[in-house]
């Protein structure tokens, strides 16, 4: 008999599909426990769970509630809209190589995926004299999400790398943040460009909140720059690896927390 999931996984219905930019597809998704969600939460990451390639919807369903776990990747919730129940999940087009892209690219309204979370939001209160945000495509969601969240009167800098010069959305942040678009059209290459910027900026003065997150390479290197070099106090810095060249989801996740125990 298969195991059912720890934690019930609520079902979601996708409502529509398309290309953001050439590479990164929102998925919008409804049900009716979304409107007991509170508004504001755009930024929180949550599990998304696929259904293998042709699983019919009620088969899903079932496996969903009884077990054993879909695939299942990590997704930050972009936009959410509790009145109508519906929310934006944006997913970076790698083509067919993947679960969730495959599945993101081909999905159509009707179809189904599964849903756990979400979790927190990264930056719970804005406080900082000076913000730093930084972002690769796979966490261009929290970054954008976390910038139109700031206050309007926020200072600060933001470096965001995306795959070509069409990939650069509309981000409504404050006039008081410089947002920089980097292009790294070879995400299988380590991306350096947010690294050397952050890391010629002047000496920070006052109070500094962080949202970082990305290749592992890069979290690395900014991670040492913010907390060693820097001194920002951890509990004011969200720095975290997204992923990491070479391994799948599931991969990573075991080296983060191998890392984690060793820290």
């Amino acid at each position: 008999m298969a195991t059912p999931p720890k934690k019930p996984l609520r079902p979601l219905d996708v409502i529509a599909r398309r290309h953001v930019t050439p590479n990164m597809i929102r998925v919008t998704l409804a049900a009716e426990w979304v409107k007991e969600l509170p508004a504001g939460i755009e930024g929180a990451h949550c599990k998304i769970f696929l259904p293998s390639i042709d699983q019919s919807k009620t088969d899903f369903l079932q496996q969903l509630s009884e077990g054993p776990r879909p695939t299942v990747r990590t997704y930050t919730i972009r936009y959410i809209r509790p009145a109508v129940g519906e929310m934006d999940v944006d997913f970076v087009d790698h083509g067919d190589a993947g679960p969730a892209s495959a599945w993101a690219r081909k999905c159509m309204p009707g179809d189904v995926c599964g849903f756990a979370g979400p979790g927190p939001i990264k930056l719970k209160t804005y406080f900082a004299d000076f913000y730093v945000v930084a972002a690769d495509m796979s966490a261009l969601p929290v970054a954008a999400a976390t910038l139109e969240a700031m206050p309007k009167d926020a200072k600060g800098i933001a470096f965001l790398e995306v795959t070509g010069a069409e990939d650069r959305q509309d981000v409504n942040n404050p006039d008081g943040v410089e947002l920089h678009w980097l292009i790294h059209p070879d995400p299988h290459q380590p991306a350096t460009q947010s690294i050397k910027l952050i890391e010629a900026l002047p000496k920070f003065e006052g109070s500094v909140q962080t949202c970082i997150a990305g290749e592992s390479g890069m979290i690395k290197a900014l991670r040492t720059e913010i907390l060693s070099r820097r001194g920002i106090p951890k509990e004011n810095a969200y720095i975290s690896g997204y992923w990491k060249i070479g391994l799948v989801e599931d991969e990573h996740q075991e080296v983060k927390r191998a890392e984690a125990a060793t820290a």
